[in-house]
């Protein structure tokens, strides 16, 4: 009876042992990029899933070198990582954006890539909003105002000592209007904005919004919004001559990548006050370099950074594994589904 039981847990063990060589192996090297509130345990169903809060670069090949699918933030995957990856069919990437991942080397060795689009539109769009409405009505001077306790010491009912301005009647310019861009040109002209935009693309469209010029838009705007992606038609788009013809009063928003925005110009923008104020949830480098002129000049209220996280509102996290999902599930089908490559 020993050794039937015995024989029994060997082959056991064998089936098991099969069965998972058999499903695909599915990584996830930098899942706590998507927060450690979310259940990703749906990717289970779909082979030996396997996650890791977060990768350090020397340990990357290690954990991809039996990957079949890879799920990804940010992790950088050029081609001395790939080729540690000799059984890698699908890089599936937890981003809109690309931009860390060799697309020329997946062509080349037929591994498909997927990424997944507007599942952070409102999510982005509310947050342009919040980092607007903080910098417009001096948030932080008031709120520093309250708990020194300055306003028991105060003679008035209110303190109106940083005037601020209404949305209503402002010019808003929006530099790339796709998704996210259209959100939030409804939403301005729900409070009363004049919304014109800027074509990163040049491609020609009917838009309910006035096209303008780059120059035009930045002569014009009261509030300009920036919601391209990072290409070479938008690389280092907002520079010291572009600073030169905003408006003084203007408030420059950028929730689309760092690079898009010359750092140094803007913080040169701000000291000479050129424009009235910036909020970034985007960087050139992220997390910031130590000693960034951006860290140095974020003491005063005319700037506001967040830490790349307009596209995290739990909603669309979750929208956002969902959609992963199902790309790796067409992947297997044989359909193609947000595919980059």
């Amino acid at each position: 009876m020993l050794v039937l039981d015995r024989v029994y847990k060997f082959i056991l063990g064998y089936i098991i042992s099969f069965i998972k060589d058999w499903f695909m192996n599915i990584v996830f090297p930098d899942a706590g990029s998507l927060g450690s509130d979310l259940d990703l345990s749906l990717f289970h169903n779909l082979g030996n899933f396997i996650k890791w809060e977060n990768t350090p670069e020397k340990e990357l090949e290690d954990r991809i070198r039996n990957a079949d699918v890879i799920i990804t933030n940010r992790i950088i995957l050029d081609e001395e990582q790939l080729k540690a990856a000799k059984k890698l069919k699908l890089i599936a990437l937890t981003a809109t954006g690309f931009n860390n991942v060799n697309r020329e080397y997946c062509q080349k060795n037929r591994i498909a890539l997927a990424n997944v689009a507007s599942y952070s539109t409102d999510s982005v769009a509310q947050h342009t909003f919040t980092i607007l409405l903080y910098l417009l009505e001096h948030s932080r001077y008031y709120d520093d105002y309250i708990r020194r306790e300055a306003y028991l010491e105060d003679q008035s009912f209110a303190n109106v000592s940083r005037p601020w301005n209404e949305i209503n009647g402002k010019n808003w310019g929006i530099i790339g209007l796709g998704s996210i861009g259209r959100k939030v040109a409804s939403i301005a002209e729900a409070f009363g904005a004049r919304v014109f935009y800027y074509s990163t693309s040049g491609v020609e469209r009917p838009e309910k919004w006035k096209r303008l010029s780059l120059e035009d838009l930045l002569r014009t705007s009261d509030i300009l919004s920036i919601h391209a992606p990072l290409n070479g038609q938008t690389e280092n788009l907002i520079s010291s001559g572009q600073f030169n013809i905003m408006k003084k009063n203007a408030i420059l928003l950028n929730l689309g990548r760092g690079a898009i925005v010359n750092e140094e110009a803007l913080i040169e923008a701000l000291k000479d006050r050129k424009i009235a104020a910036a909020g970034l949830d985007v960087l050139c480098s992220e997390p910031p370099l130590q000693g960034s002129p951006l860290l140095n000049f974020v003491q005063e209220d005319r700037l506001f950074i967040t830490p790349h996280n307009a596209w995290g509102s739990l909603e669309s996290r979750m929208r956002l594994v969902k959609e992963v999902y199902k790309n790796i599930t067409a992947f297997n089908n044989g359909i193609e589904r947000n595919r980059i490559v």
